[in-house]
């Protein structure tokens, strides 16, 4: 990823997202300038799952580790949340219940589950959008690595893993909403989260914290550490007869990219208003790997680009052809696989390579 790359993902991320907040407080609601709210709340809806789109690309683009379950930590991440806004509704609540969510009474649950505890706190909540999808990761991690699984087993295996949390939180009795999952939320900090001004300070929030995991993955990448990753990635074999550990390097990118998909769960949530077990789909993280093939594989803004654009054009071809949507997408990953291999983002570094190929070389001097 250049400099270039970078500079102008943080400015069309960041700018984009202050010029959208600006057109819909500042402009009048009769203008054809403004901004509406939705479309407000469903950008930052693609700058969170941007999040989940650069966690997938720093693990499969740098580390060549293709997870298909990394849909869990997004929607760990966003359960930690969801657990937050919903101790904050408090006797709000259909039941008026101060201690426990509606669900939980309407399954005539006697108190809150131990693991409730805790949430009605914001800084406890933040934490645990941080640690529980890393822990989970460490675990599997350490796991898989260390036994050294790769390739396509290890994808099978991280796919089977989200199916099983997609399970679990399917079942009432484990205390998140079951099918339902987790909704009605009424503020976030004390702030309403239905006014305007928390739908576009929501939207710049997403947008900063997407920014800055953009740089701690280039950091992570340009490093000496990315370079001995990228040789793992290359020739695993040969970097361990270098003496290099690659299960220690694969880890320690595997739980920083959980990290990151979690706190773009975290902030999927408010914006969207619902968590329910179908975050943990299976193609949720195909989709996510789709979205990473189509803007660029290992180019990391690449990865924000193609997110953005292929649920945008995800959002418009539903609105028409509701049905269709999985045929074309499935269409559209197979013919950037075969005529695009670069995805967008190698498209566009060829564009600006062509005109240097082209340029004839200096004669030699007698």
């Amino acid at each position: 990823m250049s400099t270039l790359s970078l500079r102008l993902c943080l400015l069309g991320v960041l700018g984009g997202a202050i010029l959208l907040s600006v057109l819909n407080l500042a402009v009048p609601a009769t203008s054809a300038m403004h901004v509406p709210t939705y479309t407000v709340a469903l950008v930052g809806k693609y700058l969170s799952y941007a999040m989940l789109a650069l966690a997938v690309d720093l693990v499969w683009g740098f580390a060549g580790i293709l997870s298909l379950g990394h849909a869990a930590f997004f929607a760990l991440g966003g359960y930690a949340m969801g657990m937050y806004l919903m101790r904050q509704i408090g006797t709000r609540g259909v039941y008026g219940n101060a201690i426990l969510p509606d669900f939980m009474v309407f399954l005539n649950w006697k108190e809150l589950p131990w693991y409730w505890h805790g949430f009605d706190n914001a800084a406890f909540a933040i934490l645990m959008v941080l640690l529980v999808p890393a822990v989970l990761a460490l675990i599997f991690g350490w796991l898989a690595f260390r036994s050294r699984v790769s390739g396509v087993y290890l994808s099978i295996i991280t796919q089977a893993l989200t199916y099983a949390l997609l399970l679990a939180f399917f079942r009432n009795d484990m205390g998140f909403g079951g099918n339902n999952g987790l909704t009605d939320f009424k503020d976030m900090f004390g702030i309403p989260l239905q006014a305007e001004t928390t739908r576009c300070g929501l939207l710049v929030a997403t947008a900063v914290f997407l920014c800055i995991a953009l740089l701690i993955a280039r950091y992570t990448v340009t490093s000496r550490f990315g370079k001995v990753l990228i040789a793992v990635r290359d020739t695993e074999s040969r970097t361990r007869f270098l003496g290099y550990r690659p299960e220690r390097y694969k880890l320690f990118v595997w739980v920083l990219s959980a990290v990151i998909a979690g706190v773009g769960g975290a902030l999927y949530v408010p914006q969207v208003g619902i968590i329910n077990p179908s975050e943990f789909s299976p193609a949720n993280s195909i989709e996510a790997v789709i979205w990473v093939a189509v803007g660029g594989r290992g180019t990391l803004a690449g990865a924000v680009l193609g997110a953005v654009l292929v649920n945008l054009g995800k959002t418009v071809f539903t609105g028409a052809l509701p049905e269709l949507w999985l045929f074309a997408l499935g269409a559209l990953f197979i013919l950037v696989t075969l005529l695009l291999p670069g995805g967008i983002m190698g498209l566009l570094t060829r564009g600006r390579a062509r005109p240097a190929a082209t340029t004839p070389a200096p004669e030699p001097a007698e």
